[in-house]
């Protein structure tokens, strides 16, 4: 198995079905975006550069979405903390995904590569 699906397919429940409903949200936002292991993390390339990249957080257990550039938009939801490049939205793997949120947090930092 690729290290990209890996990453996906060694997770437990509900975690994985968590993390592969993102993989497909976020494929399905922008057709030129392109899904590539880089860094040793499943990232979301947009113009060659970091969109963004799905990991767990180690304190929570809950997946997040790493968003690029997304330290020059601002939401409630997003966390900064000491990032210089990228702002975390958590996603709870119990709960729906707030899609319609993730898009139009997208649409704000697709308006920054522009």
């Amino acid at each position: 198995m690729k290290p990209i699906d890996n990453f996906y397919f060694d997770k437990d429940e509900p975690i994985k079905s968590c993390l592969l409903a993102l993989k497909e949200i976020i494929s399905n936002y922008h057709t030129e975006f392109e899904h590539r292991w880089y860094y040793k993390l499943p990232c979301f390339m947009y113009q060659n550069q970091i969109f963004c990249y799905l990991w767990v957080d180690k304190k929570s257990g809950f997946p997040y979405i790493a968003i690029g550039k997304g330290i020059h938009i601002t939401h409630p939801d997003l966390i900064k903390g000491k990032r210089t490049f990228t702002s975390l939205l958590m996603i709870h793997p119990n709960e729906d995904i707030p899609v319609k949120k993730i898009y139009e947090l997208f649409d704000q930092v697709i308006a920054l590569y522009n």
